[in-house]
């Protein structure tokens, strides 16, 4: 078991490269079967924004691991009127064993950390989505056996997820390429972040050439083009975001093995031609299957299952 019990995960830098590789090897046991664990426990989801994956992967994790979850939807609790995240937090603690949370600012996150005794789990915010790179390693693992050395390279936005995606490349000694317009960079603080992680064992590369980025990569990896609370740049984003379009003339300059990646819901056409989201190397489906070992993992993990 990993020694995580009852610690926060708010960011993949609160793992080190050994945890990391220990929460993978448990997601992969799981996953298999070969180890059952149960913990009688409650887990609960305060989800702010709209989730289809993370919600549903959550909830039966829970369960497969012989806990409850308690949705807790904001527009009805008082958290829709106003309650300060700080009292919140601090009646979730008496309640709960657990929470994963779902929101914007990662601050508010901060917030029901520093309140709460409990665990506090980042299930998306606008600068990480920790949860769905633990998935996303997984799968490139089962696809390759061993990870370190590889590189994965993301198209598009440098949102939450090419945030992420940096800090767990780092810690797994993959090597990450983020190619985004110009203007739309990954944030410059999880940039260094992840540099200081990586050390000389990888490399974080920034760049707006998406063919530099796809040659010799053996994940190709995107995701939409304008995120939750972004829609209304939808239509103006896309004539500058055509040309990072995974699409079969850029996965042709990847490695031959290359694999497709997309943490959905995709916009076939936009970000990812419908070819390749449903082509041979795409992997998709299995990378949202790994969403629930990944977060069983992390959640025996935590509460110290048995």
């Amino acid at each position: 078991m990993v020694a995580l019990i009852g610690r926060d995960l708010l960011s993949l830098a609160d793992l080190s490269p050994q945890e990391l590789q220990e929460l993978l090897q448990l997601a992969t046991q799981l996953k298999s079967q070969q180890l059952k664990l149960h913990c009688n426990q409650v887990l609960g989801l305060l989800f702010s924004k709209a989730s289809t994956r993370t919600r549903v992967s959550f909830t039966v994790a829970m369960y497969q691991l012989g806990g409850q979850v308690i949705d807790l939807n904001p527009n009805v609790t008082q958290v829709s009127r106003g309650e300060p995240l700080q009292d919140t937090a601090r009646v979730l603690d008496r309640y709960l064993d657990v929470l994963a949370i779902r929101t914007f600012a990662q601050q508010d996150l901060a917030t029901f950390a520093s309140y709460a005794k409990i665990p506090v789990i980042n299930a998306l915010t606008d600068l990480e989505h920790p949860c769905q790179i633990l998935a996303d390693l997984l799968t490139i693992q089962e696809c390759f056996g061993n990870i370190q050395g590889l590189t994965l390279s993301y198209f598009g936005d440098g949102n939450n997820v090419a945030n992420s995606l940096m800090l767990g490349c780092a810690l797994a000694g993959v090597n990450v390429r983020i190619a985004t317009p110009p203007g739309y960079e990954p944030d410059a603080g999880i940039v260094e972040q992840a540099r200081a992680i990586a050390g000389d064992q990888s490399e974080v590369l920034l760049t707006d050439d998406p063919e530099l980025a796809a040659k010799g990569s053996a994940v190709l990896y995107t995701d939409v083009w304008a995120s939750m609370g972004q829609e209304t740049e939808a239509d103006n984003r896309l004539p500058i975001f055509q040309p990072y379009q995974i699409s079969s003339q850029l996965l042709s300059l990847a490695e031959p093995e290359a694999i497709v990646l997309h943490c959905l819901p995709a916009h076939r056409g936009e970000e990812i031609t419908e070819a390749v989201l449903e082509g041979s190397q795409s992997r998709v489906w299995q990378q949202a299957e790994n969403r629930l070992h990944a977060q069983k993992a992390l959640l025996a993990s935590i509460l110290g299952a048995e």
